[in-house]
């Protein structure tokens, strides 16, 4: 008899049984987010950052899509295996972090959460500043998400505490544009139209380059994205340029500007 069987009888027959070894597609995690150190870019930054790792794209058991609008460009050009990112414990870690928050959403965000709160309140008794990128290696919209399962508004949160992201979602750009969730649209090889809309509206964009950055993109100072990760929290309406690294050196698809 298996396990639900097991279960169906015990219901029918109005008995306790006791289910061991239920599968589950990925390991209990006490952490979640790792500590910008440890990645090239947010170390850089002027203040202590805190980052969300998951596989990206369809790299999952369900197949589902966290990257909604990544281009083939971008998939190619992803940095989720760049630096310490090649390890297989690293690529482990991520994938069993998006099994955990496909298979039990509202458990893995209220323990985000948990963590958020926790590393708030540290930073905060020590008086510093701190900043959140929850989407490292995806494009999810966490800010909603918190909210919504965790009763977490980090929109409302103290002046120390700063949210930010790259995304490839126009709307998720503009839904986000006046809070104090910082979110830069990417360029890709199919959204340029989106692009100029943003840089209209103010919004900032980030654009890799093949080679030297230049001053102006489309109109917009182009600033060094690749000096630190966290630019957009001190700067509006500008470009964030970014130097092509690893496979984006080769991009012919025409997501690398040259």
């Amino acid at each position: 008899m298996n396990t639900n069987e097991k279960i169906h009888q015990a219901f029918n027959n109005k008995e306790t049984v006791e289910v061991k070894n239920v599968y589950k597609p990925y390991k209990e995690q006490k952490t979640l987010l790792g500590k910008g150190n440890t990645n090239a870019k947010t170390k850089k930054n002027a203040i202590e950052t805190y980052i969300l790792y998951l596989s990206p794209y369809t790299e999952n058991s369900k197949n589902i899509n966290v990257c909604p609008k990544a281009s083939k460009g971008c998939a190619a050009a992803c940095l989720n295996t760049a630096g310490r990112g090649q390890m297989s414990n690293v690529q482990k870690s991520r994938r069993n972090k998006i099994e955990y928050y496909l298979h039990d959403k509202s458990k893995f965000i209220n323990h985000l959460a948990k963590e958020i709160k926790k590393a708030i309140l540290k930073a905060t008794v020590k008086g510093n500043d701190i900043a959140f990128r929850l989407n490292g290696t995806s494009d999810i919209d966490f800010i909603y998400l918190l909210k919504k399962y965790a009763d977490f508004d980090a929109l409302n949160t103290p002046d120390n505490v700063h949210f930010y992201d790259y995304t490839a979602i126009l709307g998720k750009a503009r839904k986000y544009k006046d809070t104090k969730y910082a979110v830069t649209l990417s360029r890709k090889e199919d959204n340029q139209s989106e692009i100029d809309t943003a840089i209209a509206e103010g919004i900032n964009v980030a654009v890799v380059f093949a080679n030297e950055l230049p001053a102006e993109y489309n109109g917009a100072k182009v600033l060094d994205g690749d000096m630190a990760d966290d630019l957009m929290l001190t700067n509006k309406g500008i470009v964030l340029g970014l130097k092509a690294k690893g496979d984006a050196k080769k991009d012919e698809s025409g997501f690398v500007v040259k």
